[in-house]
């Protein structure tokens, strides 16, 4: 006769739970708040960005790195160290990048990275909302004869190990054109492999192309860019997956940049500002309300990033605006206000 076993409801809940729940792999995500306490620990973020891409990611001539992606990676050290100078930018190829979030190498990728359902779930990665928008374009020589994608049946096309390569493939594949891949990662090997001949045509997300002209080549007016964006490019910020508040806290900090630009605050007025009558501005600069608490920052979180970053029409201008060394139209990159994709969540 089996003798009988009398398990209480805690004790059969206990059981059960270590039967159903996994063994946590050495490379589980970060619990919550474990990457915050990092951070504050070390005294510095570590982002990984791009080596070398103009407006988005470059080093200038004094040595100090520059580009959009680089700004928000200095507006989140000022949200979270409450100093944007607070940063140690990981140079990073495309075949590292992935690898550095989800090993911990870096604690956020702002590299110019599409968000896309295979990178946001089969990677393990959280991207927060797309900070630049983007697509494929091309770019030949001046004397080609190529004016529109399909004139380009049978050429010989430089592209880069990414998204671009399998975005080509679609464009061409789609039109029933016929091309040459010539894949390279290197930046400046990719650009110089196109000026000796190797290839017809660049192909690279278009917001790339005017820094190729304006840097890479001796002659921009030898080249032109084809009208037209061929891909959707949604660019963002990436963090690991597994810890909530640090998502938090990178989303946020996106959103209020789209928000000070929307409440006309802005690195020039934003001390003007701290005295403004309006409940959303206060909000925003941490003048009521514990919104930066909820986040596990001081409530100036975001007055920081605006005073020492600024909003997002700062950060763009700054790189792509009418007097940048690349100008180049907001267009879907503008607020929704203003007809584009931009659009901040209320902190309230």
């Amino acid at each position: 006769m089996l003798k009988r076993t009398h398990l209480t409801a805690s004790a059969l809940l206990l059981a059960l739970g270590s039967v159903m729940m996994p063994a946590q792999a050495d490379n589980a995500p970060a619990m919550n708040g474990e990457t915050l306490k990092k951070i504050k620990a070390r005294g510095e973020l570590v982002c990984g960005v791009h080596p070398a891409r103009h407006g988005f990611a470059a080093i200038d001539s004094k040595g100090k790195w520059q580009g959009v992606d680089v700004d928000f990676c200095r507006a989140l050290a000022a949200a979270v160290l409450g100093d944007a100078s607070k940063v140690r930018f990981t140079p990073l190829s495309t075949a590292q990048r992935f690898l550095a979030v989800q090993s911990g190498e870096v604690d956020v990728l702002s590299r110019n990275t599409t968000a896309t359902l295979t990178n946001d779930v089969a990677l393990g990665l959280s991207f927060a909302p797309p900070n630049f928008y983007t697509g494929t374009g091309f770019m030949v020589r001046a004397n080609s004869g190529v004016k529109k994608i399909e004139d380009l049946d049978g050429a010989t096309v430089c592209v880069t190990p990414s998204s671009t390569e399998r975005n080509v493939a679609q464009i061409f594949g789609s039109r029933n054109l016929h091309y040459t891949p010539v894949v390279i990662e290197n930046n400046k090997e990719y650009v110089a492999a196109y000026l000796a001949g190797r290839c017809d045509v660049i192909a690279r997300d278009k917001v790339a192309l005017p820094g190729i002209l304006a840097f890479d080549t001796d002659k921009p007016q030898d080249h032109t860019i084809l009208p037209g964006m061929y891909s959707k490019e949604p660019l963002a910020m990436a963090v690991r997956k597994g810890d909530n508040q640090w998502y938090d806290i990178v989303k946020w900090v996106v959103y209020a940049t789209f928000n000070a630009e929307e409440m006309n605050v802005n690195q020039s007025n934003v001390d003007a500002e701290l005295k403004s009558k309006n409940s959303d501005v206060q909000s925003l600069l941490g003048i009521n309300g514990d919104f930066g608490q909820k986040l596990g920052l001081d409530n100036k979180w975001a007055y920081n990033v605006v005073k020492q970053v600024g909003n997002y029409g700062d950060i763009y201008n700054r790189h792509f605006g009418p007097k940048s060394d690349e100008p180049l139209d907001r267009d879907l990159n503008n607020l929704w206000t203003n007809g584009g994709l931009l659009y901040g969540l209320p902190i309230r």
